[in-house]
């Protein structure tokens, strides 16, 4: 992994990095922004205490753990990242409510033009700011666009301690089942 310094990660402030996404996705993963680190490296979910890939794994999305620098290779598995806002910040709560709303309202046009099946956001705090959902708890939502379905993961973000890697392995596992995506890990082993 490079090692960036902290002027090297400050510069990466602001920057935008693509998305891993193409239409007719399974699964489109939504993060809450890009962090310093991800924007440093050009990767989604870069920051070395990021459980987002191991959990990816353990969940059966991936037959094995991949690195953020090999994100494109989700796309073969019929999954996609992308952001609620697009910026790079240190930390999410740099982001305004209004930042939230015009996310929400830019990732519904995404969605809308991609149409996968399932929209899953990691972070509920950032589902319930993007989509005004203020009782919306991790799971299934309500909540379509389109014919896509959406669903509340937890942030995987190292920060988060109310959710071991397990237990988040488990919540991906059941989106996993719902959308249909076989589990790769078994695939993997057979």
């Amino acid at each position: 992994m490079t090692r960036f310094t902290p002027q090297e990660l400050e510069a990466a402030r602001d920057r935008v990095i693509p998305d891993v996404a193409a239409g007719g996705l399974s699964v489109l993963f939504c993060g809450i922004n890009p962090g310093l680190m991800s924007a440093a490296t050009g990767h989604h979910f870069a920051r070395p205490g990021n459980r987002f890939w191991p959990v990816l794994e353990l969940s059966g999305f991936t037959p094995r753990l991949l690195k953020p620098a090999e994100q494109e290779e989700l796309l073969s598995y019929g999954l996609g990242i992308t952001n609620v806002v697009a910026r790079a910040t240190a930390r999410a709560d740099e982001l305004s409510r209004e930042e939230f709303r015009e996310g929400g309202r830019l990732l519904t046009e995404r969605v809308e033009r991609l149409r996968p099946r399932w929209l899953a956001v990691v972070g509920i705090t950032a589902y319930r700011t993007a989509f005004g959902e203020r009782g919306a708890v991790v799971g299934p939502q309500e909540r379509t666009i389109g014919e896509t379905r959406v669903w509340a993961l937890p942030n995987p973000s190292g920060l988060n301690a109310r959710w071991t890697p397990t237990a988040m392995a488990e919540e991906y596992a059941r989106l996993r089942v719902a959308a249909g995506v076989p589990d790769r890990r078994a695939e993997a082993e057979a």
